[in-house]
């Protein structure tokens, strides 16, 4: 049965949908994008790594998922000649009291077959790093960067290349169910019809997911990440990618170096409250955004367990030399001169009215709608197998 299945979000996991879609069945399919460009936002501004599943809950979504999807994606970028580099990732404990994390980090990764995993003393980690210092470290030989809104694009084509269509500047602001049709009204006034829809909306997810009639939790908390970039004559310090222990009370990485697949290296982000959901400078604000989140429970809730934390993200981030001396708790020769200012990413980050931060991926299904309402990182190395999911769940009418 030929079905009509519209996909709202031109962002890498609704172009993986759309991608999968069209590939498997004879559906007529209709991509919508308020922007005038596909991957615009969490996709064009990540730091392009693939992850390899370290972090995640054995068991969890996110787990499952990143191995799935990392195994696609390399594939995937072979296939069509987009540049994929295994540069390896080392996860440093800095200290002994960190050791407890990395026990259970490695505990974890091997849970979830992280492939090529080994646990390494301070001497071998400096055969891989030579920079870096700490008592002990994971690396993860496999863990790799691509450019993902090259790979968003390469996506977009296939879908149009198979009869696809995707409309760039449509916004939609209405959703409703009528009889057995999904209607979704677009900004310029015209309406479309569905049999089903697929809401990938990312920053915007919480609100598509109202308009469909969905509860209005979690709501989505936009958190700034912000980035400085090694020198170029500084970029011999990093070989590849290292990170921190992460503290397991934040669903956050740490402040970490991330070596680009077009060049150059990137410390950051750190995590503070945006100013706007697409709030990517410092002086944007979007004032309705903002009061939005403030008003919310769940992030009062949040704010008033974690404010001293959020202080000291946002001191940090106000100074260059503040910033990078947490980074040379990694590399102590390090200095402030060694780094200059890059663009920065926005989260958007699923909360719960008790102030629970939403870890895993969340996908809820309503009447004839799928919302994807929760899929940070590593949603994008995971976009394949979400879509594969998503679309192997869909049914007739």
């Amino acid at each position: 049965m030929s079905l009509r299945i519209g996909v709202v979000g031109a962002g890498i996991i609704g172009l993986a949908v759309a991608r999968e879609l069209v590939q498997r069945q004879s559906w007529v399919v209709t991509v919508l994008e308020k922007e005038r460009e596909v991957a615009l936002h969490q996709t064009g501004h990540n730091s392009g790594v693939v992850h390899m599943g370290v972090y995640y809950p054995p068991g969890s979504l996110k787990a499952r998922l990143c191995r799935e999807g990392a195994e696609r994606l390399a594939d995937y970028c072979a296939q069509r000649n987009i540049a994929f580099e295994a540069c390896g990732k080392l996860i440093v404990a800095r200290g002994r009291e960190e050791l407890d994390r990395l026990d259970e980090l490695e505990r974890r990764a091997r849970a979830n077959g992280v492939p090529g995993l080994r646990r390494l003393a301070p001497a071998q980690m400096r055969e891989i790093e030579p920079h870096v210092r700490g008592v002990a470290a994971l690396h993860s030989p496999k863990t790799a960067i691509v450019d993902y809104r090259a790979i968003a694009s390469a996506y977009a084509q296939e879908v149009r290349d198979a009869r696809g269509e995707l409309r760039l500047g449509a916004r939609v602001v209405a959703i409703s169910r009528q009889a057995a049709e999904v209607r979704v009204g677009l900004s310029g006034g015209e309406t479309l019809a569905f049999d089903r829809l697929i809401v990938c909306a990312g920053l915007q997810a919480d609100r598509l997911a109202r308009l469909a009639g969905a509860p209005a939790q979690p709501r989505i908390v936009p958190f700034r990440g912000e980035y400085y970039r090694l020198v170029s004559s500084r970029e011999h310090l990093v070989r590849g990618l290292i990170y921190p222990v992460p503290d397991p009370a934040y669903p956050f990485l740490g402040v970490h170096f991330t070596r680009r697949i077009g060049g150059g290296v990137d410390i950051g982000p750190n995590a503070i409250l945006a100013t706007g959901r697409e709030a990517y400078r410092r002086r944007d604000i979007a004032v309705g955004d903002l009061i939005e989140t403030l008003r919310y429970p769940g992030f009062r809730t949040l704010a008033r367990h974690h404010w001293r934390a959020g202080v000291a993200e946002l001191w940090g981030s106000r100074s260059r030399r503040a910033f990078v001396a947490r980074s040379r708790s990694f590399i102590p020769e390090l200095v402030a001169a060694d780094v200059e200012p890059a663009p920065a990413g926005i989260r958007a980050q699923a909360l719960d009215p008790d102030g629970a931060l939403v870890d895993d991926f969340r996908i809820d299904r309503l009447d004839g709608v799928v919302l994807v309402r929760n899929a940070p990182s590593p949603a994008a190395t995971a976009a394949l197998a979400i879509a594969e999911q998503i679309v192997g769940e869909l049914r007739p009418a």
